[in-house]
């Protein structure tokens, strides 16, 4: 972890996130957090997208096209991290709901998905973000999610 004091930026890379985050190839969708403001509530990671990524051999074949759950999941784990880290416990952020979620443009190999989400609501038992997935300056997914926290014994 990278402490940069002069902006409270925190970033993780794959090996402390897989510290943070339960899953594991070839569902963990978060490569690595380049921004993290616990007094701003707000988180920035990047999910690189591949050709060599397993969902492309069928989703679909001749125009690979990420599929927007797989968006919405990358976006969760980050807002997962998020609401782990404010809750400050060793408790592991599970996704709860998700609302409003809006696909606005297609995900293709290549592409460079830039996850925010900014915190809506935090407490002892979970959270709510506002989440955007975004390739460059366009928006491709938004979503409300919510999660609950539980201990790790418990998954």
């Amino acid at each position: 972890m990278v402490l940069n004091t002069s902006n409270q930026s925190i970033v993780f890379d794959i090996k402390e996130i897989s510290e943070i985050l339960p899953q594991r190839y070839p569902f963990l969708l978060v490569d690595r957090i380049i921004q993290l403001d616990l007094e701003e509530n707000f988180i920035v990671g990047i999910k690189n997208v591949t050709r060599n990524e397993q969902f492309f051999q069928g989703h679909f074949p001749g125009v690979p096209i990420m599929p927007g759950v797989l968006i919405l999941e990358a976006l969760a784990q980050t807002g997962g991290i998020l609401v782990h880290q404010k809750s400050q416990n060793a408790k592991t952020a599970l996704l709860l709901s998700i609302n409003n979620a809006k696909f606005r443009k297609p995900v293709v190999p290549g592409d460079v998905l830039t996850l925010q989400a900014t915190g809506l609501h935090f407490s002892s038992k979970g959270g709510k973000i506002q989440a955007k997935a975004l390739v460059g300056e366009q928006l491709a997914v938004e979503a409300e999610i919510g999660f609950a926290l539980v201990q790790k014994e418990q998954l």
